[in-house]
């Protein structure tokens, strides 16, 4: 893709969660439980704000919501893990 568009852009899903909700999906697409407990401190700030106005007029646009995005993610990762363990232990999947 060719633009004019100069410095860096945000990317992505123009969907805002809050880090629960970010770990609430994290988890449905894991297929794992786990048991989040929240405890008391400083809260920091309430939204980063964003815009995907910069990376728009090069007419790109998020191919998946921050579901099912997070989901494709998921076997890629655990596939890099079980690689970088076969190269630690000698053992490749791919055996």
């Amino acid at each position: 893709m060719h633009s004019n568009l100069e410095g860096p852009a945000n990317i992505g899903c123009p969907q805002y969660v809050s880090v629960a909700e970010l770990v609430q999906t994290d988890v449905e697409t894991s297929g794992k439980t786990i048991h989040v407990r929240f405890i008391k401190g400083p809260v920091g700030v309430q939204a980063h704000n964003f815009s995907n106005g910069g990376i728009y007029p090069t007419g790109w646009q998020a191919k998946y919501s921050l579901k099912d995005g997070i989901g494709i993610t998921h076997p890629w990762i655990e596939k890099q893990e079980e690689r970088l363990r076969g190269i630690i232990t000698g053992h490749s999947s791919d055996d």
